[in-house]
């Protein structure tokens, strides 16, 4: 499948040819990305924070990306892995101390980083429409990256995952720490670009158009599907 020429940057413009994605059904998994209350919904959280700090008006098309591009989605991406069987997991921010003190120096500090979510609250849970089920796994962070301070790789090695599909926010930080963390683990990772969502659509697809070809290979939820039904034995 040749790439989106989007997002293709400096270094691959002049490439004619690109090999087809290669994968097991049996050997890939979906890791959702902080898909949680506490980002996601409008009615508490950060939209409030921005709400009372004069704001919001600022935020409105990341959250309208959310609702109508990234949520649908990932619960296509949710539907089909769960329709056939194939693995489900999930990266959340969510510290273990009430008082935060087990979070990275990152998610102590002043701005956009700063956030306390303690594993038991609301806030931390992710979204009903893609809340996790029975045997699904959730892992917890206290960093932006899935990998960074989890055991996330070596469960994924110990169930013999090779490729893993994606999604999540945001694009430029918490899904690309992942996905470049993932990458120098040696996974294969499809990064489904419709499944996610930054906070403004130029950060968004900028780092798709950094990490695609090199990192992941960033296709739309439909493409992703489509390269995992042409590789089903």
């Amino acid at each position: 499948m040749k790439p989106n020429p989007k997002y293709l940057s400096f270094y691959y413009q002049t490439m004619t040819e690109f090999p087809d994605i290669e994968l097991d059904p049996k050997k890939t998994a979906l890791l959702i990305i902080d898909m949680q209350n506490e980002f996601v919904r409008r009615d508490m959280g950060e939209a409030l924070q921005f709400k009372e700090m004069g704001e919001w008006e600022r935020w409105i098309p990341f959250h309208d990306r959310l609702d109508n591009v990234t949520i649908p989605a990932c619960k296509k991406m949710l539907d089909y892995f769960r329709a056939n069987n194939m693995y489900v997991t999930y990266g959340r921010i969510a510290c273990l101390l009430d008082n935060g003190e087990d979070r990275c120096a990152v998610q102590k500090s002043e701005g956009w980083n700063g956030m306390l979510l303690p594993v038991n609250s609301v806030n931390a849970a992710m979204i009903d429409e893609l809340a996790p089920q029975d045997n699904e796994i959730v892992v917890n962070k206290t960093t932006d990256s899935v990998v960074t301070g989890t055991n996330y790789v070596r469960l994924m090695q110990n169930m013999g995952i090779e490729t893993i599909v994606v999604c999540g926010i945001v694009t430029d930080q918490c899904v690309a720490s992942t996905i470049r963390d993932l990458a120098d683990n040696d996974f294969k990772i499809i990064c489904v670009e419709d499944g996610c969502a930054a906070a403004d659509q130029e950060l968004h697809d900028a780092e798709l158009k950094i990490m695609n070809v090199i990192y992941c290979n960033v296709l739309s939820s439909d493409e992703t599907i489509e390269v995992i039904e042409k590789n089903r034995k």
